[in-house]
């Protein structure tokens, strides 16, 4: 493992209007599974080779969130689109690039830009490539979804030893009878209980915005207290009943 750099940029928030947030990086060259799964577990998220995590000192609002996989159980409306789903054929794989992923991820997006007003840009191959398949290493993988032949669905994650790490999904929104944002969580989730997994980690959780609310809907689930120091450790609170 090799920190190449590391350092704190304050920027205009990215889940809550009118307010800054305070990001720190972590920029790694060949980080291990280990030392990855070390990082999520105190609240960084991986994209490339870049880790980071909201350190904002007045604003706790960002929570990390993992799903309790052993004691989670699949409701009926869960299970029901897990069956309309079962005609999408998948395949995991080491991340790639293909023009297939460019077009639909630029789908994706300006899909959710109309929909839910996000900025769009532009994605050129040496940004997605910095994204999502660079850093991988020995623990990232993508999950591709087909209708046919058709690339219909594309889930980033990185399958380590205590658990199962969510870092991207984009899908075609000619899919949307499909759930197909649940449909591949819920994929995630079986594959961790075949595999004895503990944990699904989703990311940060917000409770205001309503790209990252539907998390706690995802029940017996733990958020992070804090925002421990890698050399101290990290305590999860079981956030079900509440």
């Amino acid at each position: 493992m090799n920190l190449l750099k590391e350092f704190s940029m304050q920027d205009t928030c990215s889940y809550l209007k009118d307010k800054e947030q305070t990001t720190h990086y972590k920029i790694i060259d060949n980080c291990d599974a280990s030392h990855c799964e070390e990082l999520v577990e105190h609240g960084f998220r991986r994209f490339g080779k870049m880790y980071f995590r909201p350190i904002c000192s007045s604003c706790q609002e960002c929570q990390s969130i993992k799903i309790d996989v052993e004691n989670f159980t699949f409701s009926k409306s869960q299970r029901r689109v897990m069956k309309k789903g079962a005609q999408l054929k998948s395949f995991i794989q080491k991340p790639s690039l293909t023009q297939a992923h460019l077009d639909l991820f630029k789908k994706y997006h300006l899909f959710m830009s109309d929909k839910k007003g996000w900025d769009f840009h532009e994605s050129t191959p040496e940004h997605y490539y910095n994204s999502f398949i660079n850093g991988y290493n020995n623990f990232g993988y993508e999950v591709l979804y087909f209708d046919e032949n058709k690339l219909v669905g594309v889930d980033l994650i990185d399958i380590l030893a205590y658990g199962i790490s969510s870092i991207y999904f984009y899908y075609d929104p000619d899919y949307t009878q499909y759930s197909l944002g649940k449909f591949s969580l819920y994929n995630q989730i079986k594959f961790a209980k075949k595999t004895k997994k503990k944990w699904i980690y989703l990311g940060y959780y917000v409770e205001a915005c309503p790209s990252l609310a539907y998390k706690s809907h995802y029940k017996p689930y733990l958020t992070l207290q804090g925002r421990p120091l890698e050399n101290e450790a990290s305590h999860w609170i079981d956030m079900s009943i509440s």
